[in-house]
This record gives C-alpha cells, sequence and structure tokens, in this order.
C-alpha cells in the first residue's frame, strides 16, 4: 500500500514522495516505510511534498522525524513541501519546522537543497 499511496519520484540524488490526503495512525507507517526506502536507497535529499495533505497526526509527525533522524545519521538534508493551513499548524506547534524546513513548494523545497543532493546515482 505504501507504494502506491507515497510515491517517489527522483532527480539526481534527490527523491520526492508525494504524500496525499489525511496521514494518520491508519497510514503513517507506509509513509515512514516510503520515506526510510529512499534514503536507504541512496537520497542525498529527500522532499516530503505534502501540498496535497490536509491533515497529519502525531504518528504522522512521528514518521517525518524518524526520515529526519535517519537522514542525519546517513548526511543527507531533508525538507517539507507544505500549504495547508492546519499542517502547518500541528508541524508548528509540535516544533517539527524547527527540525525539518518547511517550504510553500516542492519547487522551493528542492531549490533549498544542498548542491551534492543533485549528482547523479552512480
Amino acid at each position: 500500500m505504501s507504494e502506491e499511496r507515497f510515491s517517489a519520484t527522483w532527480s539526481g540524488r534527490t527523491a520526492v514522495v508525494t504524500a496525499t490526503g489525511e496521514i494518520d495512525l491508519t497510514n503513517a507507517e507506509g509513509l515512514r516505510d516510503a520515506l526510510l526506502s529512499a534514503l536507504n536507497a541512496g537520497a542525498l535529499g529527500l522532499v516530503v511534498d505534502m501540498t496535497a495533505t490536509t491533515f497529519i497526526d502525531s504518528a504522522g509527525v512521528t514518521a517525518l522525524v524518524r526520515a529526519s533522524r535517519r537522514a542525519t545519521a546517513t548526511e543527507a538534508t531533508v525538507r517539507l513541501a507544505v500549504i495547508a493551513p492546519a499542517v502547518l499548524r500541528v508541524l508548528n506547534l509540535v516544533g517539527i519546522d524547527q527540525l525539518i524546513q518547511v517550504h510553500p513548494s516542492v519547487t522551493d523545497a528542492v531549490a533549498s537543497l544542498p548542491e551534492h543532493c543533485a549528482k547523479p546515482l552512480l
């Protein structure tokens, strides 16, 4: 299910994982798996496209934190693209916006990644 709901697209060493609709206890594990899979596949830049996400609960936040921790361990960079006020509010309340940079679009999030993230996989 995670592959259908949380698709990943690649450009060089940057993966964009798309999360749509509501992220909650019923599907947060799929999000976590998709994010960790991208990092395990060699992503140096990981953008979570949440521009179509309408809700996130603590399970979803935990998935983002786990991915951020894995990224730190592998020297990768994570960015979020979020526009929904309800989602931004949750991220702000729990302080995840202090851990992971949040941008208003995928384009902005990708542009904020370090230059080495664009290098192709060998």
